[in-house]
């Protein structure tokens, strides 16, 4: 086989920033993506890797020094093995480290930016500048409103768990750095409910993805929007050139393996300056609730996450 057209992953980067779905140290020291991600599954798969034993070591061993209440003491060491990991991961990537807040606050929006200031702080304390981390923040209305009071006071955030457009455009409008639309949970929902697409350019998520791009570009908005959650390099192909699209190790492998060729399928068109109507909170609500892909998909995404999170901070008070 000739392999004189570049591989489709080497195609992608010249349309779209490459962005890794994985915490695991040696893929993507191996694949070279500009950003990566870490949440507490990443966190809690990290423990078994023999890269981050000494920082699992030494945040332990801080752990069993501390006086005070036990679970205190348990969600002190999750955020510092969180901080941890995602300051290794930063020496591995030109851009951005994305940092999960806790999903178990997705509702509560005092408390998702105090732990956006306190990983902030964390960071920096460890020679990590803001502007190389993400706070990703669960896209619910209390979500959207930590963001935009972080983003006033410099904190770039990532809302993650995109289902909605108007979910997006409420991101898009409080001036978030970057949107997560979530392609492959999309697809998921439809298919789990007989609604299998045809082809590429009516699978669900795709189509999704396209029209928020359209529409961010068509207000000039700032936000970037990167496709997350793929189910297959179809996908991947159907949206090259959005702004970004984070992919999991085997996909980018997949795309690495694969010297066809990757015509651009996004591009943005000329921002008109059409009046628009801020998203207010009950017009979130509503759209959401008329919506029960979106619903679900949003609810079920917490839950997961917040399990997660729970599930890390188990693995901690048995090692503790």
């Amino acid at each position: 086989m000739s392999t004189a057209t570049p591989s489709k992953l080497t195609q992608l980067r010249d349309l779209s920033v490459v962005v890794a779905d994985t915490g695991d140290y040696d893929a993507i020291k191996r694949l070279k993506p500009v950003d990566c991600t870490t949440n507490p599954t990443l966190v809690k798969k990290a423990l078994d890797l023999p890269v981050y034993a000494e920082l699992i070591e030494r945040e332990l061993a801080w752990g069993r020094e501390q006086q005070g209440e036990r679970e205190t003491i348990v969600h002190a060491v999750a955020d510092r093995l969180t901080v941890g990991v995602g300051t290794l991961l930063s020496t591995l990537v030109p851009g951005r480290v994305s940092t999960e807040v806790d999903a178990d606050q997705a509702h509560n929006v005092e408390a998702t930016v105090a732990k956006a200031r306190q990983f902030i702080a964390m960071y920096e304390a460890a020679g990590v500048p803001r502007s190389k981390v993400l706070i990703k923040i669960a896209a619910t209305w209390e979500g959207v409103e930590a963001a935009r009071q972080l983003q006033a006071e410099g904190i770039d955030c990532n809302l993650t768990l995109i289902f909605n457009p108007t979910q997006a455009l409420a991101c898009s409008e409080a001036g978030a750095f970057l949107i997560s639309p979530f392609v492959g949970r999309i697809l998921d929902w439809y298919v789990a409910n007989g609604q299998t697409p045809a082809n590429i350019d009516e699978d669900p998520g795709v189509v999704f993805v396209r029209g928020v791009y359209a529409e961010f570009k068509r207000r000039g908005s700032a936000t970037v929007v990167m496709g997350a959650s793929f189910r297959s390099t179809a996908q991947i192909e159907a949206l090259a050139g959005c702004d970004r699209l984070t992919i999991s190790p085997d996909l980018l492998e997949k795309l690495d393996a694969d010297h066809g060729d990757l015509p651009r399928k996004l591009s943005p068109g000329a921002a008109d300056a059409a009046a628009v109507t801020p998203i207010d909170a009950a017009r979130f609500a509503a759209d959401l609730a008329a919506d029960p892909m979106a619903t679900e998909k949003l609810a079920t995404g917490i839950e997961a996450f917040a399990k997660d999170l729970e599930a890390l901070r188990q693995t901690i008070r048995e090692r503790l």
